[in-house]
């Protein structure tokens, strides 16, 4: 498939769902492919934000991508916060140290992305807030400064209707709490995404092959 193919499914996913073209915004994983792979699959069709999920990635295809727009969606250390100083929203917030290592690294960039907080999916391996506990993050983070957007989840792997369920329900909390932006849905199931209010889905391979 190619970016187009992908905004076309997009596009079709939006209009079974009954939502308004334009309503979700495709973010492009670039993990693990280089700046002229990136160039050339997807910068060639527009300006489409860029995801990495490691900070030593991300600081080494910045400077060869000038004017990119990046995003983070991987689990971070305090001593890799240093790498996000050119992303503009940051999806995988799950802990308030993170929130207030940010927020103090921002007073030296002189500005701070926004930020989604990750929601837990309930499988045990896999990183986020318990949705029990994402008023107090919610609180804790806007403390610091930063700017919560939404949330964002990753759904359990090859088992659709846990995957649909997950959507659902972490639209709901979004909802609940106010957010508008919801970061949900990857290659194999934005479609479903889509049809439960995603406003980001994060493809990667799709739009290499």
């Amino acid at each position: 498939m190619s970016v187009p193919d992908v905004l076309a499914g997009i596009r079709a996913a939006e209009v079974a769902a009954g939502r308004g073209p334009g309503s979700v915004q495709l973010v492009a994983v670039t993990k693990g492919y280089s700046a002229e792979q990136i160039q050339q699959s997807i910068l060639v069709h527009g300006a489409f934000a860029l995801a990495e999920n490691k900070g030593q990635e991300l600081r080494d295809k910045v400077p060869l991508l000038p004017g990119a727009q990046w995003h983070f969606i991987g689990a971070f250390q305090r001593n890799k916060v240093k790498y996000l100083r050119d992303v503009t929203l940051i999806h995988s917030l799950e802990e308030r140290w993170q929130a207030e290592a940010i927020a103090e690294a921002a007073q030296k960039w002189g500005h701070a992305p926004d930020v989604l907080l990750q929601m837990h999916n309930g499988e045990a391996q896999k990183h986020g807030v318990s949705p029990d506990d994402l008023p107090q993050m919610l609180r804790d983070v806007r403390a610091t400064g930063l700017n919560v957007r939404g949330l964002m989840v990753m759904a359990p792997y090859d088992q659709p209707e846990a995957a649909a369920q997950v959507f659902r329900t972490t639209a709901q909390w979004a909802h609940e709490l106010g957010l508008p932006e919801l970061s949900m849905g990857m290659s194999d199931d934005y479609p479903q995404a889509i049809a439960a209010g995603a406003t980001l889905v994060r493809v990667g391979r799709r739009l290499f092959t």
